[in-house]
């Protein structure tokens, strides 16, 4: 990794906005019966990386509520980041582009204050406003995440 510590401090604690736009990123996400999307599952990526969420395709994930995984190993297709009042959209960008270095196909980092979603990939970085974001065959309507009529 880069020296960079992405581990949740004192001070990254999740704010209002970003707990009820996870919630409303899930809600969408479930409705697709193909992947499982898992919030707060931490990675096998240095010493643990934890995305917001982890979506997979729903045959990856079989739980053992015998023996728990601390760090799971399988890397997600898509995972969402979304930016937090004591977070800079630089470190979730830094943070995107480790975890497609290490095998998740695309980051998607929800910037709520201007409504911006960057899209990280193994290809590089963009930007949209448009509410519709696809990757990978998952979707997600962000005028209804952001209750835009």
């Amino acid at each position: 990794m880069s020296g960079i510590e992405y581990d949740k401090e004192d001070g990254d604690m999740p704010s209002l906005n970003h707990s009820y736009i996870c919630l409303q990123i899930l809600r969408q996400l479930i409705q697709n019966e193909k992947i499982a999307p898992l919030p707060e599952l931490t990675l096998d990526i240095g010493k643990g990386l934890t995305p917001d969420i982890s979506v997979f395709p729903k045959e990856k994930i079989r739980p053992n509520f015998l023996r728990d995984v601390i760090k799971f190993r399988e890397m997600p297709i898509l995972a969402v980041e979304v930016l937090s009042a004591s977070q800079t959209v630089q470190e979730l960008l830094n943070k995107a582009s480790v975890l497609v270095s290490s095998g998740v196909k695309t980051v998607w980092t929800v910037e709520p204050y201007s409504q911006t979603i960057f899209i990280t990939t193994g290809e590089g970085e963009k930007f949209q406003h448009d509410p519709n974001v696809e990757s990978n065959g998952i979707r997600v309507n962000f005028r209804e995440v952001f209750g835009i009529s």
